[in-house]
């Protein structure tokens, strides 16, 4: 298991996808196996290599690991973006939960039934709009620094970023209110890895359409 980190899911950003984002943003060069199929799960499950039934999983320093949280905070503490404290790694965390409770709603709008998704597409802006982003303009702006936590490009800065090209994705100008925001994203898009990472051609995924709606409801039994 020694080599890059492997890294096991389908071919979307799902759950998946922040571990991308953060390996990526650590200049780590890794290996996708897919999960095309309902046997290609039944296999990692019969196999036992899945702690609890679940996917993603990643192969990384001979574990197998799995959990997402658990994959993402190991990476980013392994890279150096976990802050230099526990106070800093608390901020981390609270920044991180909020964007992964925002990023978990748009997450879900692609596999919501046809009647309510015009619905929970606007409980995402107006979410986004007055309960997250507001906290994060806050934050940049009392303390006056680049990065969220200790000056130092950090976990939450990435996870921040990848919440705002996908809140983007339901409202182009989403940001318009938040001016500090709107200079963040392009600071920590420049960052030579995160510049690599979306462009054309990375490791990145697209966003979920219809016909990976499909998929992913065969290989899961949704």
């Amino acid at each position: 298991m020694a080599g890059k980190p492997k890294l096991h899911y389908t071919k979307g950003r799902g759950k998946m996808e922040s571990i991308r984002w953060l390996l990526a943003t650590a200049g780590v060069e890794f290996e996708e196996q897919f999960i095309e199929k309902k046997e290609d799960l039944e296999k990692l499950r019969n196999d036992g290599l899945l702690l609890f039934q679940q996917v993603p999983m990643v192969e990384i320093d001979g574990m197998r690991m799995v959990q997402t949280r658990a994959i993402l905070s190991y990476i980013a503490a392994k890279y150096n973006l976990y802050g230099k404290d526990l106070k800093e790694r608390a901020w981390i965390d609270m920044y991180v939960e909020g964007t992964t409770d925002l990023m978990g709603m748009i997450m879900y709008l692609p596999f919501q039934p046809a009647d309510t998704k015009e619905k929970h597409l606007a409980l995402i802006i107006e979410r986004a709009t007055t309960r997250y982003f507001p906290v994060y303009e806050k934050a940049l702006k009392d303390h006056g620094q680049d990065y969220l936590v200790g000056n130092k490009l950090s976990w939450a800065d990435i996870h921040l970023l990848e919440a705002i090209l996908m809140s983007e994705e339901c409202k182009p100008d989403i940001l318009s209110a938040f001016p500090l925001l709107q200079a963040f994203k392009g600071r920590i898009s420049n960052i030579p890895t995160i510049k690599k990472f979306l462009q054309p051609g990375s490791q990145r995924k697209p966003p979920t359409d219809e016909k990976f709606v499909a998929v992913v409801r065969k290989i899961f039994n949704i």
